[in-house]
């Protein structure tokens, strides 16, 4: 039976494709976003294409996760809730601690609050989590344990040591994370993911919601903002190529990430909150796949057919980690899914749509000045 589906943070880069599948599977989409010029512009509903490709497609509705009101006039007739309203970026949240603190946490303790004491209509509420609450993810040992290490520390990394050390042990070896590691989040941000997390896992049984918790790990592809300096750094870097500026890669370059394709995390959320099966489970998205930042250098230059200079300048971000890539057996198993795009193939595509829009100024060097000023950039 087609459900009417609340997308909370909707007009995003997410949000939006996210609409656009449950509408072609027969259901109803209403949307609640606050339009964030960081994001959509400062008038959005000229600015954002992303915003634009609702028309016809979702209910939309301008407001925040943080008012009541707003929630409440969202929800009313949802059988379905993505929670992906969020405040995002490692870097910046590591210095307006307040407005991520607010948003995140505090709009998913309104959210739940309303579904606990109020007249409701939803069965299932997904909560988009992150990578993010797992720190550095597991690692295993000489002899072949499992451990989780500490966040890397200052002095070590001012030496240039970038690499993940645990203590009493020799060398160690990053392997994929899955859904039993240690939470140990090194950034605002992952705290508040893991507390959403921990809030929607908790409460929605006790209220007879079914809940389901994916923890996303690094999306991209169409769609991704190219204005925004706090995430994503295939579109910081596409943009400095298009601009004809250097990159600066941090660290060693050898740091690494799980970058996931658009499609398959729309899939994966689809079926989340559709599949019977999926209820109650916490489950990684991602593409199984640890990629490097030289790797994501040398992809986009391939891409694009061109390339600008580069220098490793062995600078880092505190809160930043070293590694993470998921283990996606859980994803297999409960969603019967397996991600269909490689990041090579899914490089090209982002490329191909990033020649097709205008060349901004993102801010990208005033997202590092501000770091740089607070001691967080070293």
């Amino acid at each position: 039976m087609p459900d009417h589906v609340l997308i909370t943070g909707g007009a995003g880069f997410i949000g939006t494709r996210l609409a656009r599948r449950f509408v072609d599977a027969g259901h109803t989409v209403t949307v609640l976003d606050s339009l964030l010029p960081q994001v959509h512009g400062d008038d959005p509903r000229t600015t954002s294409p992303l915003l634009r490709s609702l028309d016809g497609i979702a209910t939309v509705i301008e407001g925040t996760v943080t008012s009541t009101d707003d929630l409440r006039a969202a929800i009313d007739g949802a059988q379905i809730v993505v929670h992906l309203a969020a405040e995002t970026g490692t870097g910046q949240s590591m210095y307006e601690i307040d407005r991520y603190v607010e948003a995140n946490v505090g709009g998913t303790a309104k959210l739940l609050d309303i579904l606990t004491n109020e007249s409701h209509s939803v069965k299932r509420l997904v909560i988009a989590s992150s990578r993010s609450i797992y720190g550095e993810g597991a690692y295993r040992t000489v002899d072949g344990r499992t451990v989780y290490p500490a966040h890397r520390v200052d002095a070590d990394m001012a030496a240039r040591d970038f690499d993940v050390h645990e203590r009493g042990e020799g060398p160690i070896t990053m392997i994929p994370t899955d859904e039993q590691a240690k939470l140990h989040p090194s950034s605002v941000y992952g705290i508040t993911k893991q507390m959403q997390e921990s809030l929607v896992m908790t409460v929605a049984p006790t209220i007879g919601v079914e809940s389901v918790a994916l923890r996303y790990q690094n999306v991209y592809g169409p769609g991704q903002s190219l204005k925004n300096p706090y995430t994503g750094i295939l579109s910081i870097f596409s943009t400095l190529i298009r601009q004809g500026k250097a990159i600066n890669i941090f660290e060693d370059g050898l740091e690494s990430r799980d970058f996931v394709y658009i499609d398959d995390v729309v899939e994966s959320t689809f079926l989340a909150s559709t599949l019977p099966s999926a209820g109650g489970h916490t489950i990684n998205v991602g593409s199984g796949v640890a990629t490097t930042v030289n790797e994501v250098v040398a992809a986009l230059f391939a891409a694009f057919g061109s390339e600008v200079p580069t220098t490793i300048t062995g600078n880092y971000r505190l809160g930043d980690i070293r590694h993470n890539v998921a283990d996606l057996a859980r994803l297999r198993e409960v969603l019967e899914y397996e991600p269909q795009t490689d990041f090579r193939t899914g490089v090209g595509r982002f490329v191909e749509w990033v020649l097709s829009e205008p060349i901004e100024e993102s801010g990208y060097e005033r997202s590092l000045k501000e770091m740089a000023e607070r001691s967080l950039l070293k």
